[in-house]
């Protein structure tokens, strides 16, 4: 069998070990060179894909592709760029498809969320029966954590490590003022539809009275004076409050404490402005001095705190999807599977992309406190090894040292263009 090209994507938000992934992908396509030629990477994502604008990693040096373990962000750009159902736009995947033969591509690897895996899976249906097959692997990643038949996401552990440890500083920099100054502190963290990110802040508490004093999901509906009565109990307990918002709270009818009437490509409602609602919210009912945060970008990029299991995984699924490619299987998705002993383990096994694709992990009832605004030992129990061990990447001049590529593009082969 003559060998085929291999195609890598980044899709959707990046995040600090997406770039772990891509490395388990080319640094294991290395290794199976009697079965994968080359490992060509899409600039920008599925975009650079349809653009035929492809990057030769063959070009790149073993230790510059190795340097990807340590560089937070998508080294070869991603998008959020949806590819639209095959009766919708059938041209879109006939491109890829069209792009794909012209450059002897017959292994499609995708790193990404729920609708890359949609995108994946409709690949490999379309080039079937197109007469072309392509070998479509989807490559989990999401901080989100909310992909299903995985016990966990790459990039969300090094988010939840993020957040805890950033909520527990803050925490004591509001504690040591509160007496005179802040009297509450809100963090809005990202997490439209599952809680997890916000439930990770509940890490930071190691005992009663320990912030977050409150955390708001989006699986627990708000109530307003709920939690207000909650709020001035805290401070006047504790003298200060401190709260993680998950960016997707909202009120019982569904609407988004935070909707802005925007949405993004992926039909997603557009969030923001929660914390400063919320904080405002505190000060004209309770007249408590407030500061407010929003996590953002920071809390998906930072590498520099990242978690060694959150990197080993990220790695281990890019190996894993190349693996199952040279193995012969087709439209799944390696997943991480926790061991059942008390003592954290996990291994790599195997999902179908008809079963992940356009689904929702949302966190269990079981995880979330009786009163809405807490995490139960049950959340603490699977939350605290996916945050273990400190992943720091080399140093100098007391900045952190990160991989710059060449990317070295690809000689194009057709003469039609194709808009985006």
């Amino acid at each position: 069998m003559a060998r085929k090209n291999a195609f890598y994507a980044q899709s959707g938000g990046v995040t600090a070990v997406i770039n772990a992934s891509a490395c388990g992908v080319i640094e294991t396509a290395r290794e199976h060179r009697k079965q994968i030629g080359k490992v060509y990477a899409g600039r920008n994502g599925i975009i650079g894909a349809l653009r035929e604008e492809l990057i030769d990693t063959s070009k790149e040096s073993k230790s510059a592709i190795h340097g990807l373990l340590t560089t937070p962000a998508g080294a070869f750009g991603s998008c959020r760029h949806k590819l639209k159902s095959l009766t919708e736009n059938r041209a879109e995947y006939e491109r890829l498809i069209e792009v794909f033969k012209a450059h002897n591509i017959g292994y499609f690897f995708y790193n990404g969320g729920g609708d890359s895996a949609d995108t994946c899976l409709k690949v490999s249906q379309l080039s079937e029966s197109m007469g072309y097959p392509i070998q479509a692997i989807h490559v989990p990643k999401t901080i989100d954590n909310d992909l299903p038949l995985t016990d966990n996401c790459p990039g969300f552990g090094s988010v939840a490590k993020y957040i805890a440890i950033s909520t527990r500083e803050a925490a004591l920099d509001v504690a040591s003022m509160c007496e005179t100054s802040t009297k509450v502190f809100i963090l809005e963290v990202m997490g439209r539809h599952a809680g997890w990110i916000a439930a990770a802040a509940g890490l930071a508490a190691e005992q009663d009275g320990d912030a977050p004093h409150i955390i708001l999901f989006p699986e627990i509906a708000f109530n307003r004076d709920k939690f207000l009565a909650r709020v001035k109990r805290t401070v006047k307990k504790h003298g200060y409050c401190v709260i993680v918002a998950s960016e997707g709270a909202q009120y019982k009818d569904g609407t988004f404490l935070a909707d802005s009437g925007v949405v993004d490509a992926f039909g997603h409602k557009q969030l923001g402005g929660l914390a400063p609602s919320l904080a405002q919210m505190i000060k004209s009912e309770l007249g408590y001095k407030y500061h407010w945060a929003v996590a953002d970008y920071l809390q998906r990029s930072a590498r520099h705190i990242a978690s060694q299991t959150d990197l080993d995984q990220a790695y281990a699924l890019g190996k894993a999807a190349v693996e199952f490619a040279v193995a012969g299987k087709n439209a799944v998705m390696p997943a991480i599977v926790r061991g059942k002993g008390k003592r954290y383990s996990w291994s790599i096994g195997e999902a179908p992309l008809a079963e992940v694709a356009n689904r929702e992990k949302m966190m269990p009832r079981s995880f979330i406190t009786r009163d809405g605004f807490g995490i139960t030992e049950a959340a603490r129990t699977y939350l605290a090894p996916l945050i273990s061990g400190e992943a720091y990447p080399g140093y100098r001049n007391g900045l952190p040292v990160y991989t710059r590529l060449k990317l070295v593009p690809v000689e194009k082969k057709l003469r039609s263009t194709f808009k985006v």
